[in-house]
């Protein structure tokens, strides 16, 4: 049996993203984080007849799953593997705009976290990698066994938002080098201990790795403000977040574009003369239902964000 059918990844939150896309037939989409096609093979059943998606993922193998899985709609897709980061210069190169809907989906896949050699899961001996795109020049092993305690010890704070973070950054510092994630991972469950019911003590510290290698919070930020641009009126953008980081990034930049008002927040008043550009849809991010958690454990952190262009 392959790959694929051995680590098939379940959509989060599927019926909800098509309800708050407000998926028609003969509408163009943008799925930016690909992943193997779960998403966007509702997209275009929804879509159908005459729907596009344009989809988007910075790992090669994940475009690979993803053809696979939507060879049936391979004349409605454009796949690129590319960084959605580069959001509005892939779109102008294909001449794919203005849409619909566009999709973020910020979690990372099964097969990732299943697949031998990535190192993005604590449960799985492999190299300290982390990487999304094996064109990217650092890896977790780059962090861990050559950035000083202090700079370690800050992406741990502030990306993991993990309270023993200088303790764990001591540790690294003083049993390196490390190379394969099942060390790292013992050696922060012999910093932090595991508490019964608990996550995985390693979570938080493999979770500010993987954030740094893939600068994934600078890339979110810039390709929020790009989808807007992006957006037809009406265009729905609608976005799924899995920690308390990504999801601040995303409420924080709805707010600031359904705000009329951008100025600098010292001037004593408005002088942008600017308009809201989004209506917020979700005051309150939507969760999943306790039987989608239940069919699909990964799910239990997801946060939908939706807004809507005006």
């Amino acid at each position: 049996m392959d790959r694929l059918a051995t680590s098939i990844h379940i959509p989060v939150l599927a019926r909800e993203v098509i309800e708050y896309l407000s998926v028609q037939p003969g509408g163009r989409y943008i799925d930016c984080t690909l992943g193997s096609g779960g998403h966007a093979q509702a997209i275009l059943e929804q879509s159908s007849p005459g729907g596009q998606l344009l989809g988007i993922d910075a790992d090669p193998e994940a475009i690979n799953r993803a053809r696979e899985r939507l060879v049936k709609y391979a004349n409605s897709t454009l796949l690129v593997n590319e960084n959605f980061a580069n959001l509005r210069d892939i779109c102008i190169k294909y001449d794919f705009f203005p849409v619909h809907g566009i999709l973020f989906d910020l979690g990372l896949s099964t097969p990732q976290l299943d697949e031998e050699g990535r190192g993005f899961s604590f449960q799985r001996n492999a190299p300290l990698d982390m990487r999304f795109s094996p064109s990217q020049k650092i890896t977790a092993s780059d962090i861990v066994n050559t950035w000083s305690e202090n700079e370690i010890a800050r992406i741990l704070r502030s990306y993991g938002e993990e309270a023993y973070s200088r303790a764990i950054a001591r540790k690294i510092v003083e049993k390196r080098p490390l190379r394969t994630t099942l060390e790292l991972a013992e050696l922060v469950e012999s910093v932090v201990g595991r508490r019964k019911g608990k996550i995985h003590p390693a979570t938080r510290t493999f979770q500010a790795l993987r954030i740094v290698v893939n600068r994934e919070l600078e890339s979110l930020e810039s390709a929020l403000t790009q989808a807007v641009s992006l957006l037809g009126f009406g265009g729905r953008l609608v976005v799924i977040s899995y920690h308390s980081l990504e999801d601040r990034a995303v409420k924080t930049a709805f707010r600031r574009w359904a705000s009329a008002c951008r100025c600098p927040k010292d001037l004593p008043r408005c002088v942008c003369g600017g308009k809201p550009r989004l209506n917020i849809l979700t005051p309150r991010p939507l969760v999943p239902t306790a039987e989608e958690v239940a069919r699909n454990p990964r799910a239990r952190s997801a946060r939908l964000r939706v807004a809507e262009r005006i």
